[in-house]
């Protein structure tokens, strides 16, 4: 059966820009090797969590993947600060699964948890994953301010309406002088409102 849809629409890793952090030097080589190999892009691999945040602010990755356990700065506080500043989602690696590790990436905000071994098809899946699960935390950020901003305005709508009505305006007369102002000053209803409540 043919299809028209491109490689990129059919595979959700096609182009994934991926950062790897991983301290044993021979496991970070073979990571990005593997990941290569299943069709993602390697943008950087580093062995430390410092060089991690460095790079993940310098290179913009579409996910880091990175050990908990590495010198400098460990991994679950690298990742808190990439996740928290809003880079990329980061999914961990570790040889340990012990409930306090578990937890404290957890509370980081990772999007993924692995522990060794895992095969590369794992690793891969998990990074699609995480990928698609940060693009919906970002998207609901976006419509949560826009309805604070929506709710926002109105509230200061609603009270350039009160401080009309005062003056003995019907609430239909207040919104009109509001919506007058607004057209004849080239502002929104809400900044007109603004102006009055100010």
């Amino acid at each position: 059966m043919c299809s028209t849809e491109s490689t990129s629409e059919l595979d959700p890793s096609a182009n994934l820009r991926v950062l790897i952090a991983e301290d044993e030097t021979l496991i970070r080589l073979d990571l990005a090797e593997t990941l290569t190999e299943l069709g993602l892009v390697v943008v950087g691999a580093v062995g430390n969590g410092q060089l991690a945040v460095d790079a993940a602010r310098a290179l913009l990755p579409d996910v880091v993947l990175m050990d908990v356990s590495m010198p400098i700065r460990d991994g679950i506080s690298a990742a808190q600060e990439i996740i928290g500043t809003g880079i990329a989602p980061v999914v961990l690696l570790s040889a340990f699964s012990q409930n306090d590790l578990v937890t404290s990436a957890a509370e980081a905000g990772t999007f993924g948890y692995l522990v060794k071994p895992f095969t590369g098809v794992e690793v891969r899946a998990a990074l699609v994953l995480a990928h698609a699960r940060w693009h919906q935390l970002v998207d609901l950020n976006r419509e949560l301010t826009r309805l604070r901003t929506r709710n926002a305005a109105s509230g200061v709508v609603d009270r350039a309406k009160a401080v009309l009505q005062e003056s003995g305006m019907s609430e239909e007369e207040a919104f009109a002088v509001l919506r007058k102002s607004a057209m004849d000053r080239r502002l929104t209803i809400a900044e007109a409102a603004a102006k009055i409540v100010g």
